[in-house]
């Protein structure tokens, strides 16, 4: 935040690469890296973009997406994790937050999962959709209420949500 208490954000839209994998997470890196010479201090990056969405979901029927919820799997992250840390050293080393949707993996299950580093490279949120959406049940686990909170950052007071969220009246009154 600089002194007339405004902050420089950036929503970060760029596309997952969807054949190599750790191909996004590159991405997300050198968006940061661009976004940091231009003074940001907030960048946000959309709902589980790494490694990617499961596009498959919407043209696969489930009896039939078992190879690639499989390769999603082994690609998803853990967090925290050794993928994660290289955000963390990014945020860390340009003092600047950052929020970042991604597919985790945890005990055999999935979760479409929003994490918040701040301006010191600290996790300061892991955050699980409650209930996934449609199709995405056959893909995500349900996360759980833990992560509806707002968490001081080095910009301010953070909370996240993800898609058809947004339309929950008691999330949002959670934040």
């Amino acid at each position: 935040m600089n002194e007339a208490g405004t902050v420089r954000a950036a929503a970060a839209q760029i596309a997952p690469d969807l054949r190599t994998p750790g191909a996004t997470l590159d991405k997300v890196c050198a968006t940061i890296e661009e976004a940091a010479a231009r003074g940001v201090e907030l960048i946000v990056f959309p709902e589980t973009l790494v490694p990617y969405y499961p596009y498959f979901s919407f043209v696969r029927a489930p009896a039939f997406s078992g190879a690639d919820h499989l390769a999603l799997y082994q690609q998803a992250v853990t967090v925290p994790g050794p993928e994660l840390d290289r955000v963390a050293a990014l945020a860390a080393r340009h003092t600047m937050v950052v929020v970042l949707g991604v597919n985790e993996r945890d005990h055999g299950t999935l979760y479409n999962t929003q994490v918040v580093f701040d301006r010191d490279g600290r996790l300061l949120l892991k955050r699980r959709k409650i209930t996934p959406t449609y199709h995405e049940r056959m893909i995500w686990g349900q996360g759980d209420a833990s992560g509806l909170k707002v968490v001081d950052s080095g910009v301010g007071r953070i909370g996240a949500l993800a898609c058809w969220e947004h339309y929950n009246p008691l999330a949002r009154y959670a934040l």
